[in-house]
């Protein structure tokens, strides 16, 4: 099956992990929120999909661009 990285669209902190590897989510559904700017920014799967792997962990910082998350749709 194809897999998919989902990337972070912005530079900021991991606020919180709503998903975990293994769960599957549906199109437009939050995996995590990144905080940035004092504002919550949701990462979302275009596709429905189950993941199979989180790289990061609440609190830990991202880059605009970066790898956060990959998905087997």
């Amino acid at each position: 099956m194809p897999k998919v990285e989902l990337l972070s669209d912005v530079t900021g902190s991991v606020w919180k992990v709503l998903k975990s590897v293994g769960q599957t989510v549906d199109a437009d559904e939050p995996i995590l929120l990144v905080e940035s700017m004092k504002m919550e920014i949701p990462l979302v799967s275009e596709k429905p999909g189950k993941i199979i792997s989180i790289a990061v962990s609440e609190g830990d910082a991202v880059a605009e661009g970066q790898a956060i998350v990959e998905i087997e749709i």
